[in-house]
């Protein structure tokens, strides 16, 4: 490295906020990290299950980010030598021509496309869709882009090209087009069996792969920032756009996890468990979704496969709210601590947030079992909130075991839901794994992620070298049996919900 001070920028395009962080390549440590805005950004919702944002507010609320963080760094952008972008996955960008925004996205909670996707998995067959995309089609990009096709006909007779929201951040810094192999997996626009953009389904659709990005490397000089941007915010121009990736692919690398058998968990208003598999494969159900990872490569098989529990953090919230007003969390989770492992016999079933796809998009609700007027106490029903939501995570892990994945270490950023002993001390003990807490986010691993691409760092263990380990949480043996006990007796409630449902 010269004398010169190098920062990385890591750019992370939520659908919450935008956030910039600034890491200083030779330590390795964050100079500094801010967001906008301050108050969680607006989604449109014209009709119920609609979401939409509009991509020049993603780009406008970057800048604010980055500016504030260069003043907190008391850094200048002249001292930014690489940039890497994790982004809202699923996220439908439409431009034209002079790559003018022609519409709001469609983001990844908007639902409108599952018709779509389930008449093109009824179409084409689940097996040939599972074969080759590892899931079915879904409400993923794909499909948002088939219903504007259908429904927006105008629209789609202008579109250049489509894109996701970290390509079109990408774009707005460099002026050119590009996407990864992990973004066009992730939007069901890549054929996993012959290591090419799915001409299956754009042929189904009706969508011309004309419209699809040029495929860059994930990691890697994909674009050069322009001399307008330049002179616009200060970055010199040709520094290297040489990193980018979905936000849950992101959170995984940014918590070091790359290899057969780590895996990622956050848990905060939803929950997610990511972990990497080294082979193709899929889940017959669908139950959980499959996209190439970040390291992924045509001679080296690396899968991120994703779990997605909607009713997690959301149920803790509910139960502060309108069970333990009167407490902080922190004294909600000293509380679930002092009720034994299994509370005593009560059991919740924490879906209360909407259909859940490791259900098989059933929705089931919310409900407690086992609770006892004469011996329970709100202290019984919020320990049982909490085991009830790693339930959930270890009822999904099942069936990535079922895919072949050997989960023995969880890396989890110490947030959200991570921050209750007992619920970690759980998820340890019922999964069997250790949990390691880390202190990063998915900016800061952008950032890194932007260093290995332009070749500052070597690989990954250089990279990450600096990241610190707050935690590590040890499966409590000796506590075996209880832990099983509760998570059999938590699976017996749900298959009743479910035989409920069904009759």
């Amino acid at each position: 490295m010269n004398n010169k001070r190098q920062l990385l920028l890591g750019l992370d395009i939520g659908s919450s906020s935008i956030k910039a962080s600034l890491v200083d390549a030779e330590t390795g440590r964050c100079a500094a990290s801010a967001f906008f805005p301050e108050h969680e950004a607006p989604i449109r919702a014209v009709k119920p299950g609609w979401a939409e944002q509009d991509p020049r507010q993603w780009w406008d609320n970057a800048c604010l980010a980055l500016r504030k963080a260069l003043s907190d760094a008391t850094a200048s952008a002249s001292e930014i030598a690489a940039i890497g972008i994790s982004y809202q996955m699923h996220g439908l960008v439409c431009v034209d021509e002079q790559q003018r925004v022609l519409r709001d996205s469609i983001i990844w909670c908007d639902s409108r496309a599952v018709p779509l996707g389930e008449r093109a998995a009824q179409a084409l067959g689940h097996d040939v869709c599972l074969e080759r995309l590892l899931n079915l089609p879904g409400n993923f990009t794909a499909s948002k882009l088939a219903w504007v096709k259908e429904n927006e006909p105008d629209v789609f007779g202008r579109i250049h090209k489509v894109m996701l929201p970290g390509d079109y951040i990408a774009m707005r810094l460099s002026g050119e087009i590009g996407t990864t192999v992990s973004g066009l997996s992730e939007g069901m626009f890549w054929d996993f069996k012959n290591q090419q953009p799915a001409q299956f389904l754009l042929d189904y659709y009706g969508i011309p792969a004309s419209m699809l990005a040029t495929v860059v490397p994930t990691f890697g000089i994909q674009a050069q920032v322009s001399q307008a941007i330049s002179d616009e915010l200060g970055i010199p121009a040709g520094t290297p756009i040489s990193y980018r990736a979905g936000d849950q692919p992101n959170n995984a690398l940014s918590l070091a996890v790359l290899e057969p058998g780590e895996v990622a968990a956050t848990a905060g208003t939803s929950g997610v468990v990511y972990g990497v598999l080294g082979e193709v494969n899929r889940d017959p159900l669908s139950r959980v979704n499959t996209f190439a990872h970040v390291n992924h490569k045509r001679d080296l098989t690396r899968l991120g496969v994703l779990l997605c529990i909607n009713g997690t953090g959301i149920l803790n919230a509910w139960m502060r709210r309108n069970v333990a007003p009167d407490l902080s969390y922190d004294q909600i989770n000293d509380l679930c601590a002092t009720v034994p492992v299994g509370s005593q016999g009560m059991t919740v079933i924490p879906f209360g947030n909407g259909a859940e796809r490791v259900l098989e998009n059933r929705d089931t609700g919310c409900s407690v079992h086992g609770l006892d007027f004469n011996h329970h106490t709100r202290a019984h029903l919020l320990r049982a909130a909490q085991e009830g939501i790693v339930f959930s995570f270890a009822y999904g892990m099942d069936i990535m075991r079922e895919m072949g994945m050997d989960i023995s270490r969880i890396h989890a950023g110490n947030a959200n839901m991570f921050l209750s002993p007992v619920f970690r001390e759980t998820l340890a003990g019922v999964s069997g794994a250790t949990i390691e807490l880390m202190d990063t986010d998915g900016s800061i691993g952008a950032a890194r992620g932007a260093g290995m691409g332009c070749g500052i760092y070597k690989d990954a263990r250089e990279a990450f070298a600096p990241l610190q380990r707050l935690a590590v949480i040890e499966p409590d043996v000796s506590r075996h049996d209880e832990y099983q006990c509760a998570y059999q007796r938590w699976r017996n409630c749900l298959q009743q919900a479910l035989n409920q449902q069904q009759q």
